[in-house]
This record gives C-alpha cells, sequence and structure tokens, in this order.
C-alpha cells in the first residue's frame, strides 16, 4: 500500500474517528477518511470530521442513537459488501475506536466471508478523552488497579446482564458507555453488591466537543445527575476513585452537589 493510495479498490477499513474533535483523530484515519470513495458513517461522526473527506465523495450515514436507527446491522454489512465488491475504496467511519462496542467483528465476519480484505484503524475512545477532559486519570495507583469498560446497552424490557459484584470491587474504575438511560439500574445493582455509595462519579456529555459538559458528584446520586440530559446527547459514566476531583480539577469544573438545583459543569 503505497503512502498516496492508502486504500485499495474493493477493500474496507472500518476507521476510528474518535469521539468528536477532529483534532483527535490518528493521522492515519484522517489519511483514509481522505483517500476513500464512499464512506458510511456513524451518527456520532461530526461534520468536522467528515469535511475531511474529498470533494465529491460518497457519504452514506448509517447512525444509531437512542435506539433509532437509520440502518439495521444487517443492511449495513449488505452495503459495505456491495460498495467493496464495486471495487471501490470503503470506509466504514466509527464514533471512538471500532474494536470497543462498534459491532465490527459482525462486519469483519461478513465481509471477510465474502473474500473482501478488511482492515482496522484504531481510535480514541470516549474514556480516554472523557478522563483527559476532566484532568482525571483511568487508573490510580493503590486504588484503581483495574479498569472495565461495559455498556450498559440491552434489549427493550431486559436487565442488563453484567456480573456485579465484579464491577463492584472498589479498586475498579469503571466506563459505562450507553449509561444515561440505565442509571437507576446500575446504582442499585453496585450498591447491592456492595459499592459505596459515596464512591466518585464522572459523567461526559458530548465529550470533546464544544457542548461538552463534564459532571461530577457521587454513585447515590447518578439518577438524579443524568436525568436532565437529553436522549440524543452521547454520555459517558466513570465510576471510581479515580475519578474523584483533584483540586487542579474543582478549579476547572463545577463540582456537582448532589444536593443542589442546578448542577452545571464546565
Amino acid at each position: 500500500m503505497q503512502p498516496n493510495d492508502p486504500i485499495a479498490p474493493g477493500t474496507v477499513w472500518l476507521v476510528g474517528a474518535g469521539p468528536g474533535d477532529p483534532e483527535l483523530l490518528t493521522r492515519k484515519a484522517e489519511r483514509l477518511i481522505a483517500a476513500a470513495e464512499i464512506i458510511f458513517h456513524d451518527a456520532l461522526v461530526g461534520p468536522g470530521i467528515l469535511d475531511l473527506a474529498a470533494r465529491g465523495v460518497e457519504l452514506v450515514s448509517v447512525g444509531k442513537r437512542s435506539g433509532r436507527h437509520s440502518k439495521d446491522q444487517g443492511s449495513i454489512n449488505d452495503l459495505l459488501l456491495a460498495a467493496a465488491q464495486a471495487g471501490r475504496r470503503v470506509v466504514r467511519l466509527k464514533g471512538g475506536d471500532p474494536s470497543i462496542f462498534g459491532r465490527s467483528t459482525e462486519e469483519l465476519d461478513h465481509l471477510t466471508a465474502a473474500g473482501i480484505p478488511v482492515r482496522i484503524c484504531p481510535g480514541i475512545t470516549a474514556a480516554s478523552a472523557a478522563a483527559a477532559s476532566g484532568l482525571a486519570s483511568l487508573t490510580l495507583r493503590g486504588l484503581a488497579r483495574r479498569l472495565t469498560f461495559v455498556t450498559a446497552h440491552a434489549r427493550a424490557g431486559e436487565a442488563i446482564d453484567l456480573d456485579w459484584d465484579a464491577l463492584a470491587a472498589p479498586d475498579t474504575t469503571l466506563a459505562v458507555y450507553m449509561g444515561r438511560a440505565a442509571a437507576p439500574e446500575i446504582v442499585r445493582k453496585l450498591i447491592a453488591a456492595g459499592r459505596a455509595p459515596d464512591t466518585p462519579v464522572m459523567i461526559a456529555v458530548n465529550v470533546s466537543l464544544p457542548t461538552e459538559r463534564l459532571i461530577r458528584g457521587q454513585l447515590s446520586a447518578l439518577p438524579f445527575l443524568t436525568a436532565a440530559i437529553s436522549d440524543v446527547d452521547p454520555t459517558l459514566l466513570l465510576i471510581g476513585e479515580a475519578t474523584r476531583a483533584t483540586v487542579a480539577q474543582a478549579a476547572s469544573a463545577f463540582i456537582a452537589d448532589p444536593a443542589a438545583s442546578d448542577c452545571r459543569a464546565r
């Protein structure tokens, strides 16, 4: 693969778009976006990133937001396959990192079964971007030795099927993707499994975007803190001692008080 031709015809690249800020793209992702003939993109991929595409490139939205799906996964698989079989240079642009709750395996399996070459370009995941924005670490020597990524997304009417006993361990930082609507259940299950109610939490809304909000509080107040967040705003929950506010963090962000009526963040 030559530097001036990063995508071979008939190849599909699964590309991580990061959390939204175009400046958080990898150089490789930017090069692939610019070289694509057709881009299938998630709803969370912002216009600033799509603006990097070459003039005349075909942009196809296949996004899923809060249960509203423009295309089901089977249809997306078929669209990718058809574009590759037509000999086009294909980019499947996914928010964050393609391998973290991005259904990349389903697309990989479908394409490789048909003999289509597939490559992956990783991206910055929302948990890393949220920790950076909040001047926090995802791990903390002596207090947070483990980092666990989970998704709170479940089929309608089904409980979230997670190992709550393991997630309640006090030395674990828990990054919960798609966790806004499930906040009451998350709190109930974690506290029942032994996680302290005053465990610090940080809620990242629209992380890395101009509309970013960071809200801090404690685990027991999580349902209250997330209640006013719109269901169209991507929201990540970080739970654990590593997210506890330091003096520097307190100087740059509002520390949410569960008793306050107006919990604004930076």
